[in-house]
């Protein structure tokens, strides 16, 4: 279940990724299979090579790539998330989700 965002957020991600951007959604989320884990990032781009290769520079496996047509993501979860938001000079994401 997520949750923690607005509508005109999702909605711009959504954009982004349909024009092959690699967009970063970061909200809360609850997961059974995951007790641990109160928030994600997903990375978003339409273009799957770009998306590959965005994975790979970040080396995580694409492998795990969501081929959720028309938003194919990566999900960012625990310690990786907040280290790739850092490198990714995504601050706001850290500190509005409390990472």
């Amino acid at each position: 279940m997520a949750f923690g965002i607005r509508r005109s957020e999702l909605e711009e991600w959504k954009n982004q990724v349909r024009e092959g951007q690699i967009a970063y959604l970061t909200h809360y989320w609850i997961d059974p299979r995951f007790p641990s884990i109160k928030s994600v990032t997903k990375v978003g781009c339409s273009d799957l090579k770009r998306l590959q290769n965005w994975c790979k520079e970040h080396d995580l496996d694409p492998k795990y790539i969501h081929h959720r047509n028309p938003f194919p993501h990566f999900d960012l979860l625990g310690p990786r998330q907040k280290e790739i938001l850092k490198q990714e000079m995504l601050h706001h994401h850290i500190q509005r989700f409390k990472l």
